[in-house]
């Protein structure tokens, strides 16, 4: 069943050079992501937000990042995919309510300086709304970068094991 995977995509430039904003726009385009929502604002990176349909997040994700790498500076590699640690502002603007309505909610412990993981906060506000029909968010609007969230949490775990190497995304030799 095609489900639809909203997430970004942030990836390091080399080191040395300065990079034209239009023309690293371009390179996303021409990988076929005409929608992609492009962000510069750090020296160094470039991020991508991308809409994706397909079976599973790891999959989509993976198959996204593999598109785009060939077209940027050579020397360019994945560095990280999100949503994987997300603060509760991040997830408060996916619900379109306001921070503080979140803070008066239980929540899962986080995992460092008010970061959680997406999978948890997922797991605790569905079972809120089970609970409680009353709760006042709509959760399918951000279904999408919910679901996207174990497939970002799966990918940036294997480049930090260094079993996914992340200048062409495949499995690295054991």
């Amino acid at each position: 069943m095609m489900e639809l995977f909203e997430f970004d995509l942030v990836f390091s430039l080399p080191e040395g050079s300065t990079h034209d904003v239009f023309a690293l726009a371009d390179c996303i385009y021409a990988a076929g992501f005409d929608d992609a929502v492009i962000g510069t604002g750090q020296p160094g990176l470039l991020a991508a937000s991308l809409e994706c349909e397909g079976e599973d997040a790891e999959t989509v994700i993976r198959q996204a990042a593999r598109a785009i790498l060939p077209q940027l500076p050579a020397g360019s590699w994945l560095r990280e995919v999100r949503p994987d640690l997300v603060s509760l502002a991040d997830v408060a603007g996916r619900l379109q309510i306001k921070r503080q309505s979140l803070q008066k909610r239980p929540m899962p412990q986080p995992v460092t300086h008010g970061l959680y993981r997406v999978t948890e906060i997922f797991g605790v506000l569905t079972q809120q709304l089970t609970e409680k029909p009353s709760v006042r968010f709509d959760i399918d609007h951000a279904k999408p970068w919910f679901a996207a969230g174990k497939g970002a949490q799966r990918l940036n775990a294997r480049l930090a094991l260094g079993d996914l190497d992340a200048a062409s995304l495949d499995i690295a030799a054991a």
